[in-house]
């Protein structure tokens, strides 16, 4: 099978494009022929090995794991030992941190995957997962948003500040959103009911009160966060030397905030099906590449000005290759 291989960290450039075995099917898991994936912030920063205490998981001088990527799409083909809830056929999407999806064929365990819902496309719920997941559990899970609460989104216009605008919105709570004036719109039309435009009014100057922030960007400061909100969620950082200052000051102070890292469940995966399924839910598509173009897809988005998401495409239901 063809798979983007990686032997070195680096950038984009460092990707090959070459013939590597097929995986095998280990139980619990499920062989998916891969149809879509969609590119996030962890696939660049795998590639070069940044931040370099993350080398100490993923190999020290080299990776340890050849093939990049984590969120796909695709159609089941073999079923392992003791996977009960998915049959040879079936279009489903998931993701795995531990890589290997950039290529025709994934082994993935079965917890990290779900159904698709009926007359979506693979290049739409491969785009779901790691941005999705983040976004749900930052709104849910850690930041125990209830019906009629306020939530500011920091970074709303991105692959993960995108779903969370909609997720709050159809979990009943009032948004304002924090993007570029450009985006302006986009985000409204996501169903913010406030946007502001950071290039035109300071967030860390802001005085609105909300009963939750969700940062995105990483940008915001302790103050910030105590200052406008009751409790707070980390989800991105901007440079790792703010993300440490900011939670070692959170440790000394009493303000609740979460940081955390997404971690892939059926359940939620299914819950993120069913918002789309109901129409709660659009996933924006900023552009998408084709299977050989997928380091431009990794360069594209390390440029972090993505409204939405990248995809990139592998085959078409009929087996031909998609291109731009």
């Amino acid at each position: 099978m063809k798979a983007f291989t990686k032997n070195s960290y680096g950038g984009p450039e460092i990707l090959q494009l070459e013939e590597v075995e097929k995986p095998v099917l280990k139980e619990n898991h499920i062989l998916v022929k891969v149809m879509a994936n969609s590119a996030n912030p962890a696939d660049w920063h795998i590639l070069r090995g940044k931040p370099f205490f993350a080398r100490f998981s993923s190999g020290l001088f080299k990776p340890k794991d050849k093939i990049l990527g984590a969120d796909f799409s695709g159609i089941v083909e073999e079923i392992g030992n003791n996977v009960a809830h998915f049959k040879v056929g079936d279009c489903v999407f998931g993701e795995t941190l531990m890589g290997g999806s950039f290529a025709e064929y994934i082994s993935a365990p079965s917890s990290v995957c779900a159904i698709m819902p009926k007359e979506t496309d693979f290049p739409i719920m491969a785009s779901v997962p790691i941005a999705g997941l983040t976004a749900l559990q930052a709104l849910v899970e850690h930041g125990r948003l209830k019906k009629g609460e306020s939530v500011l989104i920091n970074g709303s216009s991105g692959g993960v500040g995108h779903f969370a605008v909609q997720i709050a919105k159809a979990y009943g709570a009032k948004v304002t959103a924090v993007c570029s004036d450009r985006n302006i719109d986009f985000v409204k039309g996501l169903g913010a009911d406030k946007v502001i435009a950071y290039d035109k009014e300071s967030i860390h100057k802001h005085d609105g009160k909300y009963d939750l922030i969700v940062d995105t960007n990483g940008n915001l400061f302790l103050q910030d966060f105590e200052r406008m909100g009751k409790r707070g969620v980390l989800v991105g950082f901007t440079t790792l030397k703010h993300m440490i200052w900011l939670l070692i000051k959170a440790g000394f102070s009493k303000f609740p905030l979460v940081q955390f890292t997404a971690e892939a469940n059926t359940k939620d995966l299914e819950t993120l099906a069913t918002l789309i399924r109901n129409g709660k839910i659009k996933v924006h598509i900023d552009k998408t590449y084709p299977f050989h173009k997928i380091p431009d897809a990794i360069a594209y988005i390390e440029a972090m000005r993505t409204r939405g998401k990248v995809a990139m495409v592998w085959k078409s239901v009929d087996g031909k290759e998609n291109s731009n």
